[in-house]
């Protein structure tokens, strides 16, 4: 089962093939692979994704000055909307159906300064969502 951090229940579903190196990018698809006939659980703090990512040193990021405070604003933000808690399971085809009602507020919360925000507009469902928006 894989495990996932709260933000990352809903940017993965904008995932269109980039990141930091190909191993990172090989994990994402691995993880995403296991989330579409597994249940996905719900956990706090660094994830599976995180676990290739460069900037993970000792469970904390270190993107940036604020990267482990911001994420974790992320991180509780898309368990809001989501209405999830860590330490929970959720079905990935489930969060992928919530995402459309929840868009706007978290584009707005959390998309407009995020680093990845160019990676994300290349997604055809971002690319949807972001046009329905009113």
């Amino acid at each position: 089962m894989p495990a996932l951090r709260g933000h990352h229940l809903i940017c993965l579903h904008f995932f269109d093939g980039k990141g930091y190196s190909q191993e990172f990018i090989g994990n994402l698809k691995n993880v995403l692979q296991k989330a579409e006939y597994l249940p996905v659980e719900i956990c706090s703090g660094a994830d599976e994704i995180c676990a290739k990512c460069p900037y993970l040193k000792d469970t904390t990021c270190h993107y940036d000055i604020h990267a482990e405070e911001d994420i974790r604003a992320m991180d509780n933000k898309a368990l809001e909307l989501l209405h999830m808690s860590p330490g929970g399971e959720a079905d990935w085809n489930n969060i992928r159906d919530a995402i459309p009602g929840i868009f706007i507020e978290w584009y707005v919360s959390c998309c407009k300064n995020c680093d990845w925000i160019t990676a994300c507009r290349t997604s055809t469902l971002f690319q949807r969502l972001l046009t329905d928006k009113p």
